[in-house]
């Protein structure tokens, strides 16, 4: 017979027989298999060695070297299977002849599941037992469903890098080669071949910069940010953004209105890349909006922190699809918006770097009423982030 068709095996930990024997004749009349340990260190390691789908335990039995007082062995025997990665998952029933309120909190503290007490009635103890047993099946099912679940997903990140990195040096190649062509390297070319060409070396550059956002990505997920923060100034640091942005925003006839509050105070950030957030969202703002772009970047000091805003005038985005656009390839197609090639990689790229200073970013929106993205950004980053 194997594991699985076996009955549930019960774990009874007591240094008195007469106690043990009464809950194995009781527990194998319910179809269960048994086995005893008579103090904390057998509890511990018959745990360990035989992996019980329960634990009945008496609180007050011998406690070995486990440096506690006998009287409360079981709630230290229960601590360290709960502490123990391999038997954290085994429900517990404390069996005692303690009644104290005070022993029920300890035996809960010490991650107990349920609490019996002598002499108790054989019905109770099979529905108890049973009740836990189905619980722990349901979570088992559940973290074996998670784990293959992570299995696939690394299976598919392996893959997709392995397909990145094979395509980023031939579409390397291919760039050269169509900037060889359109320079006249190989001979003269009509008006109408060099538009050809200047479109092909466009679409080849959105396909290298997607490249390049699917390694990144991939990067900061597997090692984390490395930040390199300096002291900065929300006003200096928009008007600086802003600049960088002065052409595209003449280009295409964008209106732009700041508000800077007063108490917006200086914060730590690694500039490069937070203009790099800020970038995204921006291009995010130009690409969606209609015909009349408005834009507005608000600045205020928040408790131990700053906060900006970012409102467009554009289509809007439904609130079903707020958090998914900071997923990875979580984009939002509407009939309001002209379809366009996005990578759907930006803002998750966003929700990394802001999340590594410490920060949250959100959005507020809705279906026609444009869209408001917040970044909040802590006065100092955690040291446990740095």
């Amino acid at each position: 017979m194997d594991d699985e068709s076996k009955p549930p095996l019960i774990l009874v930990a007591d240094d008195v027989p007469a106690n043990v024997a009464l809950l194995f004749d009781q527990l194998e009349t319910l179809g269960f298999r048994t086995i005893a340990a008579v103090d904390g260190p057998s509890a511990i390691a018959a745990t360990v060695e035989h992996r019980p789908d329960l634990c009945i335990l008496d609180v007050a039995m011998p406690a070995g070297d486990l440096g506690v007082d006998h009287r409360s062995t079981g709630f230290e025997v229960c601590r360290r299977i709960k502490r123990d990665p391999r038997t954290s998952g085994i429900p517990v029933i404390f069996v005692t002849a303690l009644n104290d309120i005070t022993d029920r909190v300890k035996g809960i503290e010490a991650g107990g599941d349920d609490f019996l007490t002598k002499p108790h009635n054989r019905m109770v103890l099979g529905a108890r037992v049973r009740s836990l047993l189905k619980l722990k099946a349901a979570t088992d099912a559940l973290e074996e469903s998670y784990r293959k679940l992570r299995e696939l997903e690394k299976v598919r990140d392996d893959l997709m890098k392995m397909i990145v990195h094979d395509l980023k040096t031939p579409l390397t190649s291919v760039l050269a080669t169509l900037e060889m062509v359109g320079d006249g390297d190989f001979g003269a070319i009509s008006l109408d071949q060099r538009r050809a060409l200047g479109d092909a070396e466009a679409k080849a550059e959105e396909l290298l910069g997607l490249i390049g956002d699917l390694l990144e990505v991939a990067k900061v997920e597997e090692t984390g940010m490395v930040l390199s923060p300096v002291e900065v100034a929300p006003a200096a640091f928009i008007a600086e953004v802003l600049h960088e942005w002065d052409v595209r925003f003449t280009q295409e006839h964008a209106t732009i209105m700041t508000s800077i509050a007063e108490d917006a105070p200086t914060f730590d950030a690694d500039k490069p890349l937070l203009k790099r957030v800020f970038s995204n969202i921006l291009q995010n703002a130009l690409t969606h909006s209609g015909t009349t772009i408005e834009l507005r970047i608000s600045v205020r000091g928040e408790e131990d922190g700053v906060l900006f805003g970012i409102q467009d005038n554009g289509p809007g985005i439904p609130e079903e699809f707020h958090d998914l656009i900071f997923q990875k390839f979580g984009r939002v197609k509407t009939a309001h918006v002209p379809r366009v090639r996005s990578s759907g990689l930006g803002l998750a790229f966003c929700k990394l770097v802001v999340e590594a200073h410490g920060g949250r970013i959100w959005v507020r929106s809705a279906a026609g009423e444009g869209s408001t993205f917040y970044v909040q950004l802590p006065t100092h980053i955690p040291s446990t982030l740095r």
